[in-house]
This record gives C-alpha cells, structure tokens and sequence, in this order.
C-alpha cells in the first residue's frame, strides 16, 4: 500500500535513482528524512549575505532552532554578582552583619570575599542568579570543586549553551563582532583551567560548530577549547572532531597544522593528568 513512510522512502530514491521509481507520487508528503546538506547551505548562505553587507534577522545555522535567538542580553553584561534575593539585609545595620553568621541563615554569595570566609560558609552560601559570574569568580569556581551540586552545574551548563549558540560568530549571520565572541571564549577557557576540566556545553558546542568553522575565526580560542573537551568514546571524538579538522588541517597553512597539532597534544596531556590522579598508587615492592 501507499504508506506515508514508504511514499517518503520511494521519494528519496526517485530523488538519487529516478530510473528506479516509475510510479507517480503525490507532490505534498510528510517529510521523514533530514536533509544533511542543509546546515552547509545555511552556512553558505549565511556567507553571502554577509559579503553583501545586507544582515537580515539573525538565524541559527547548526542549533535547528525555528526562531532566531534573542540577542537583546549581552553576556558580559552577567559577570557581575547580582545581591542576593533572600539576604533581606539592611544596609548600615551592624545587627544584620553579625547574623550573616548564623548557622540559620545563607550567607550572601555577593559578600564573598576571601578563601576563609568561602571554608567558613561553604554549606551556606546562596548561588547567584547569574550564572555568568560564576566563570570570573576563583571563590564560587572552588566552590563548584568542593560541592558537586548537579543543579549548579546544569544552570550554568544551560546557560553556557545559550550564550555561545546566540553569540557564536560564523553560526549567526547578523554577528560579526569576533572580538567579543573571543572573550568570552577566553573566560570559558580560563574556567576550564582553573577547575582542571572541561564544559560539557563547550564540548557540546565545538561538536556542533566545528563543521561550519572555517578554521580561522577565533582560531586560538577555539582550539583551546578543544585541548579540555571531557574523556570519551573514540569513535564520538574521530567524527565529532578530528573529521572536520583533518578536512581544514588537510588545506591549510603550516601554522594551523602546528595549532593543531599543539592543541590535540594538550589534549592528550589533560586526559593523562586527569587519569592519573584517579589511578591507586603502585604497592610497595
């Protein structure tokens, strides 16, 4: 019988074999099979309009989102830690300060400030509601080592993905400010390195982007983030990352095979590093 998901499988061989499909099939269906060409012909498109200077609403190319991001937010505008809501402090009041610490109350993340007081109120302390700040602040990124709290690292991994799928440069046709794109880039690198491993949301995002990356837009950046991306399958990491780098490492000039090369190297040192602290030590001979 005439199915819909036989007319949609006789549809897609009339398009590669059309001498293998005689039959007369309805021109409206109900569509089963992604097009794979279409985020290179996003990107294509993207190019173009750039080059032509006419910059339409922005479109996410690789996210499959079906409205443009909101772009209203900027992310640096998130680092700062906001007060917290449910300190109901006073200010001038020496009363309120003395029952910061209480054991019965959480202990505003914004009066932060030293080592001491983070050891001190560890199991007090209030997240903020940015999440933004976190990446710029060595105290709460030693708090993220010290407390696994899952949902902490779920906001900021969620809003991690949000900000570099609206700001990244060559995913987004009306964003051509590389500069800020790059800092951000940088502080994500540089939490990375304090907490001594990598984002699942930057992971997450070279995996979708490297495809479309030309391999000279924040060329450092990016191959930073790929010296921390996390442990896993090999098959998941040839096609995810070394496939389309081999395609520009293949085509490109000897300083990008060297960047390459340099940032696959430290990436093997941080799996090394990260495997032997989780090794048991030797018994003595």
């Amino acid at each position: 019988g005439m199915q819909s998901h036989l007319q949609a499988l006789l549809s897609l061989y009339k398009l590669f074999c059309p001498e293998l499909v005689t039959i007369t099939l309805p021109g409206k269906m109900k569509t089963y099979f992604k097009n794979s060409e279409g985020p290179w012909k996003a990107a294509i498109s993207a190019v173009r309009q750039r080059n032509r200077g006419s910059s339409p609403l922005a479109q996410a190319v690789f996210l499959g989102t079906t409205q443009p991001p909101s772009r209203k937010r900027k992310w640096n505008t998130q680092l700062a830690i906001p007060a917290s809501s449910a300190s109901n402090l006073e200010e001038g009041t020496q009363k309120d300060s003395v029952d910061l610490f209480s054991t019965n109350e959480t202990f505003p993340v914004e009066q932060l400030q030293t080592f001491p007081q983070l050891l001190q109120n560890i199991h007090r302390l209030e997240f903020p509601s940015q999440m933004g700040s976190v990446l710029t602040n060595p105290l709460l990124l030693h708090y993220m080592n010290c407390i696994r709290d899952e949902s902490i690292y779920l906001r900021l991994y969620y809003w991690m993905g949000q900000i570099l799928q609206e700001e990244c440069t060559w995913c987004v046709i009306d964003n051509t400010d590389e500069n800020e794109f790059k800092s951000f880039l940088k502080t994500v690198y540089k939490a990375e390195c304090f907490l001594q491993e990598g984002f699942s949301a930057s992971e997450e995002f070279l995996y979708k982007s490297l495809p479309l990356w030309d391999g000279s837009s924040c060329r450092p950046e990016v191959l930073n983030l790929v010296s921390w991306i996390p442990l896993s399958s090999f098959s998941e990491i040839k096609s995810n990352i070394y496939g389309p780098l081999a395609q520009l490492f293949f085509t490109s000039s000897i300083y990008f095979k060297c960047s390459v090369l340099e940032s696959l190297k430290e990436l093997l040192q941080n799996w090394l590093n990260c495997n032997v602290t989780c090794m048991d030590p030797e018994p003595d001979s």
